[in-house]
C-alpha cells in the first residue's frame, strides 16, 4: 500500500480542504505558517493573476493560488506520480467557471527553454533543495519569455535571498526565515508587488 500525506489549502473558495499526496524523496509542502505569509504579501495582487508553479511537486502553492483567487495556475513537475497526483487532486475540486488549470509532466528547466505564448503574473519557485540552484533557474525564466512585466517571483531556498546573483532588473521586495528556509518574493520591476 502506497503511504500517502495530507495538504490543507488554508484559505479561499476551498478553505479547509484537504487532499492527499504521494510522499517523493524531496518533496516538501511548503508548511502553512509560510503559505499564510506569501498569500498575504500576494493578496492585492493574486485575484484574476496567472500563476505558474515550476516544480510544483504536491502543487501546494498554485491550489492555494486559485482557492484565493487566481484565474489560472500551469503546474510543472518531471514526476509522473507527482503530476498524476495533481491531475486526480484538480478533479477533486470545483474550478470557478473562469479558472483554468494544467498540469505538466516535464522538467522545469526543460519547460522553460521551450517557446511559450503564456505569459504569468505570479511564478513559485520552491525546488527540492538538491535538485537546481535557484540562480540558474531565475536565469532561464528570465530568458524565457513567460513573465509579465509586473510578475512578481517567491523563491524558497535553504540560504539568504540576499547571496542570490538576481539580474539588476529585480529586487527582493519580501523576506523571511523560517528554521533553515529562507523565503520571499522578488519583483521583476521596481513597481510590481504589493
Amino acid at each position: 500500500m502506497v503511504s500517502r500525506q495530507n495538504l490543507r489549502i488554508i484559505a479561499g473558495r476551498w478553505r479547509g480542504r484537504r487532499l492527499q499526496f504521494i510522499p517523493e524523496a524531496g518533496l516538501r509542502p511548503t508548511g502553512d505558517r509560510l503559505r499564510e505569509t506569501l498569500f498575504n504579501w500576494l493578496a492585492p495582487f493574486l485575484p484574476g493573476a496567472r500563476c505558474l508553479d515550476l516544480f510544483a511537486g504536491s502543487g501546494a502553492l498554485g491550489l492555494e493560488a486559485l482557492s484565493r483567487g487566481a484565474a489560472a495556475a500551469t503546474f510543472v513537475d518531471q514526476s509522473r506520480v507527482a503530476s498524476s497526483q495533481l491531475e486526480h487532486n484538480l478533479a477533486l475540486l470545483e474550478l470557478a467557471p473562469d479558472q483554468q488549470a494544467q498540469v505538466i509532466h516535464q522538467s522545469a528547466m526543460v519547460w522553460l527553454q521551450q517557446t511559450h505564448y503564456q505569459t504569468y503574473d505570479v511564478v513559485f519557485l520552491d525546488p527540492p533543495f538538491a535538485l537546481a540552484p535557484i540562480h540558474d533557474v531565475l536565469l532561464e525564466l528570465q530568458r524565457s519569455g513567460c513573465l509579465n512585466q509586473s510578475a512578481c517571483i517567491y523563491v524558497e531556498q535553504p540560504q539568504p535571498l540576499a547571496a542570490l546573483n538576481l539580474p539588476d532588473i529585480w529586487q527582493i521586495s519580501h523576506h523571511k526565515r523560517a528554521g533553515r528556509v529562507y523565503y520571499g518574493l522578488l519583483q521583476a520591476y521596481p513597481s510590481a508587488c504589493p
